[in-house]
């Protein structure tokens, strides 16, 4: 009877306690349903520059715990924003991605504050073979001469931004284009410099690592350089004398000059002729 009884009490025990372990989970998920947040996010792929519209912009349910920064919860917030980059479907809009206020679309619209862009021309060489796309960074070299009017190659301007190729300004391509104009982020000064540059000679890009930020400190480079010509002629090569068994330099014998010829005195006695050297 007591068995009984004890097994009874077991069941009824597991029972309730599966019971229980339903009943909070469903009051678990109610909860973390419940700890959302109206997110605005991107309906389609958006190009970087263009204008947000309200069919390119949807909400949907963010966790609450992991809002990202600069999220926006109500789709008038982003209506005709501009956008600095490239926005993929469901990807959130944030604050940090668009432009400012009044801003207009374009180009003009991703240049950073405090920068101007600038168009240079290239072939497929000087546009290191259509690697050089919208958001790889490139340094600026120029062939000239120098004071002394030898021609030199030299590195001007470094870690620049391409902003666009010809008419395209996306960063989402990794195909390579070869195009005859590339639009380059400069400050002032630099845009000044780099003006100067290709009045005074011909440009190339240098394709670099986006993650290299050291400084290149070259003196540039001349023909001396490239052929490798020394500034000082060679010296010729000293001969060190020799000890032990070394055998003696036989010089050449010199031929001694013949004794000079004694003057002679001719005698001449009738039909007959003679000489006599004088003593």
């Amino acid at each position: 009877m007591r068995n009984s009884r004890a097994v009874l009490m077991i069941g009824v025990s597991a029972v309730l306690g599966l019971l229980a372990m339903i009943f909070a989970a469903q009051w678990l998920g109610q909860k973390a349903a419940l700890a959302t947040k109206k997110v605005v996010v991107v309906a389609r792929d958006v190009q970087l520059g263009s204008a947000l519209t309200a069919d390119a912009l949807k909400t949907v349910d963010w966790p609450s715990s992991s809002l990202p920064e600069g999220a926006m919860h109500d789709v008038k917030q982003a209506d005709a924003r501009v956008i600095r980059v490239a926005l993929q479907r469901g990807e959130p809009v944030l604050e940090s991605k668009l432009a400012p206020l009044g801003t207009k679309g374009g180009l003009s619209s991703i240049i950073s504050s405090g920068k101007r862009a600038i168009t240079v021309r290239v072939n497929e060489v000087i546009g290191v073979a259509g690697f050089a796309l919208p958001g790889t960074l490139v340094d600026v070299m120029v062939n000239t001469k120098d004071e002394a009017e030898k021609p030199v190659s030299k590195i001007v301007l470094e870690q620049v931004l391409v902003l666009a190729v010809a008419q395209e300004a996306s960063r989402d391509e990794t195909k390579p284009k070869v195009v005859s104009a590339v639009t380059l982020e400069l400050t002032p000064e630099q845009a000044e410099k780099l003006d100067l540059a290709r009045s005074v000679g011909t440009l190339s890009l240098v394709l670099r690592n986006q993650l290299d930020k050291d400084a290149a400190s070259t003196s540039g480079a001349r023909k001396k350089d490239l052929l490798r010509i020394s500034a000082e002629p060679e010296k010729p090569a000293v001969k060190k004398a020799t000890s032990g068994n070394a055998r003696p330099r036989i010089r050449p014998a010199v031929a001694k000059s013949a004794a000079p010829e004694k003057p002679q005195i001719e005698l001449i006695k009738g039909m007959h002729r003679s000489s006599v050297e004088q003593r």
